[in-house]
């Protein structure tokens, strides 16, 4: 009679014939030990509400979270700067102190490097010369309308131009209408599976969960919540779409699903997180960033700053984010720019003179 083979990974590659080279790679691996982690309990004992980090990648994400120097506020008396200079639509309420100070810091927020050139014209810096001065103008009333009207999503805390940029002229992260692989592959679905990108923590799930809930409004949803279908129609596809702006959502925050939920009910709102209310104004709220301000600037990004399908650059939860469960560790840059940047912006109209393109 033979013997009953013993469970194990050893044991399990000797029956299938594995190289005597495999086996040593396999048992140096399994003498390694787990990377050190530590779990903070958000919920009750035996409900599943428990995280999970690892303190070098927390250590990494603090020194990239650094904030820069803050320049000290500028008296609110004075000229104001609509006054004391042209062509200032956004601003021109701030006295010349904040103003100035407010255009110093943008410049240490978004281009370090560049300095002011990046987005004035340096001979004139009242032009409209530069797209990016343009762009800019727009975005300053983009973070005025976060701080002003999404304090579901944001609260206090609010977020600077910092926040998204962290000093790249560029943020770090960003999305654009995504046209799918050139070749289909034999288990792609019509959703792009098997094809794992960066923004889904490359799990093989369909690769744009973005277009349909963070700039279309479609529903995100898995299971009904009855026992037999009724108005809910969800396919499996939709369903796999769903799984992968989750998946998007928890990597963007450095979290777990029970972040938000609670896994022996994912559907329940009142056995979830007050968490799970954050992220339903957060998702909301880059719907709105992304139709209202970011798409309506198509006519102003220059070809090369626009996606293969010519759309605007957008963005989702990891451009505030950057992979921690709040941007830059909760602390609040927006304290000393109240009045610059606490909003809500005096008109959400896009406020620019005719753009002048740079010439041939």
């Amino acid at each position: 009679m033979n013997k009953p083979i013993k469970s194990g990974i050893l044991t399990g590659f000797l029956v299938v014939g594995v190289s005597a080279g495999t086996l040593f790679a396999v048992r140096q691996l399994s003498s390694m030990g787990h990377p050190p982690v530590v779990g903070v309990q958000r919920g009750f004992r035996g409900t599943g509400l428990f995280q999970v980090y690892n303190p070098r990648s927390l250590a990494d994400l603090m020194v990239q979270a650094q904030i820069p120097v803050i320049l000290p506020p500028a008296s609110t008396d004075g000229l104001k700067a609509g006054e004391a200079f042209q062509n200032v639509r956004v601003m021109k309420n701030l006295s010349v102190g904040q103003f100035t100070r407010l255009m110093a810091s943008i410049t240490t927020w978004v281009a370090p490097e560049q300095g002011c050139a990046y987005c004035h014209n340096p001979d004139n810096m009242a032009l409209d010369t530069n797209y990016t001065k343009v762009v800019a103008r727009r975005m300053m009333q983009m973070v005025q309308n976060i701080n002003g009207n999404w304090k579901n999503h944001v609260h206090n805390t609010g977020v600077t131009c910092y926040t998204c940029h962290g000093g790249n002229p560029v943020p770090k992260n960003i999305w654009f209408n995504n046209p799918g692989p050139a070749a289909k592959g034999i288990a792609e679905t019509q959703t792009g599976m098997a094809h794992p990108t960066q923004p889904i923590n490359y799990s093989s799930l369909p690769y744009d969960p973005f277009t349909p809930f963070l700039e279309q409004d479609n529903t995100i949803r898995v299971q009904g919540s009855t026992a037999l279908p009724t108005t809910n129609r969800s396919s499996i596809k939709q369903t796999e779409w769903t799984y992968a702006l989750m998946m998007s959502i928890s990597q963007s925050l450095g979290v777990n699903c029970d972040y938000c939920h609670n896994t022996r009910s994912f559907r329940d709102w009142s056995q979830s997180t007050p968490a799970r209310v954050t992220a339903w104004y957060g998702i909301r709220m880059v719907r709105d960033l992304n139709n209202n301000y970011l798409d309506k600037l198509n006519g102003v990004f220059p070809a090369y700053r626009k996606g293969v399908l010519g759309d605007s650059p957008k963005v989702y939860c990891a451009t505030c984010h950057q992979g921690i469960y709040k941007p830059l560790f909760g602390v609040s840059m927006l304290t000393t720019f109240k009045d610059e940047l606490g909003g809500p912006p005096a008109t959400t109209e896009m406020l620019m003179a005719p753009y002048i393109p740079p010439p041939d």
